[in-house]
């Protein structure tokens, strides 16, 4: 049972991993995250690597929406610039090290073009601006088929690592893990500094912020920045995943997908993002299992079950957020303080 943290030092209060027990922890996820791809098919390293691509996406949205509580609808426009750059460059032997980042900043430039009425509007008016942009910039993608490929499509090269090419699941792992390590990472950091703080003011408080001295302009645009820079890395891993992406990947749908992901897993938190990104990557395939299960024991009853995936989904999100509407994070919260303190009660 834990009966005290102490903290002497401010370095101490402010390090990410304080107690060896964190970082004992931690390393074995490392080690199982190295040695999973090693043990599994090649359906659930493809589960693996999609779900990596989400963390690093809803991340991105939770920077612009948990943290600063600007409410985005593009999320998934912002993933479609980044996939498309990457087609461009990678077509013309750009290496996947310098195509990642330039994609990111692609998608960040676009963010602060598309941040800028936040200066004037805010809640479900900025929501509305960011659709007008989701709904434009898939137009875009549909139309501008010399750069796109239209509706067609467009295919990309697989990415080179050290002379090898990473064209199966296993091996696009190693390339979509890593990065969405070092992105999480980034984002705990950011919220360390002065500009992740002004963001944590300006979502409690807009107006108190500015009094206190902090640029509104300046730091939502960083803000749209920063997310459209994570969503477009992660456009980029899933054209890499994907190596054929055509404009339907980036509907409304997608970023809806993302907006859910953040609300379940817990707004204003990363750990809440990857257990939002977690619950709504994996319950569909869950979803999908259960429906291959039944129809041993009842044949006919494939195209209803099918049909009804999307409704139970939808049943399920919502009766979660009814009873516990603080997400996922508030769940692991208290089974946390349970085992902290047990056997005595809270």
């Amino acid at each position: 049972m834990r009966i005290g943290d102490f903290r002497e030092s401010y370095e101490h209060d402010e390090a990410i991993w304080p107690t060896r027990v964190q970082r004992g922890w931690l390393g074995l996820l490392v080690l199982l995250l190295l040695c999973f791809p090693f043990g599994v098919n090649g359906y659930v390293a493809g589960v693996a690597c999609l779900l990596g691509i989400h963390i690093i996406a809803a991340t991105g949205l939770n920077i612009m929406t948990g943290y600063t509580g600007l409410i985005s609808l593009g999320h998934a426009a912002f993933m479609g610039v980044g996939c498309y750059t990457t087609a461009y460059l990678a077509q013309r032997g750009v290496p996947f090290i310098l195509v990642l980042p330039l994609s990111g900043l692609m998608a960040g430039l676009l963010g602060v073009v598309v941040g800028l009425p936040s200066l004037r509007i805010k809640g479900l008016y900025l929501a509305v601006a960011t659709l007008a942009a989701q709904f434009i910039l898939v137009y875009v993608f549909r139309e501008w088929s010399s750069v796109t490929g239209g509706v067609g499509g467009v295919t990309i090269p697989a990415a080179r690592l050290m002379g090898f090419e990473l064209r199966n699941d296993h091996s696009v792992y190693f390339l979509i893990m890593p990065v969405a390590i070092l992105l999480l990472i980034a984002a705990r950091n950011l919220f360390r500094t002065r500009v992740g703080r002004a963001f944590i003011a300006i979502r409690d408080r807009d107006i108190s912020a500015e009094v206190l001295g902090i640029n509104l302009l300046h730091y939502k645009l960083a803000a749209f920045a920063i997310g459209s820079f994570y969503a477009g890395v992660a456009g980029s891993l899933l054209g890499y995943f994907y190596r054929a992406i055509t404009p339907e990947y980036f509907t409304l749908e997608l970023s809806i997908f993302y907006l859910a992901a953040i609300i379940v897993g817990g707004l204003g938190s990363l750990l809440g993002t990857i257990f939002g990104a977690v619950f709504m990557t994996l319950l569909p395939e869950l979803l999908r299992v259960s429906v291959s299960y039944a129809t041993q024991w009842a044949p006919g009853a494939t195209s209803v079950l099918s049909s009804m995936q999307q409704i139970v989904f939808g049943l399920l999100i919502i009766g979660f957020l009814v009873f516990e509407p603080h997400g996922l994070l508030e769940v692991w919260r208290r089974i946390r303080r349970f085992f902290h303190l047990w056997p005595f009660r809270a």
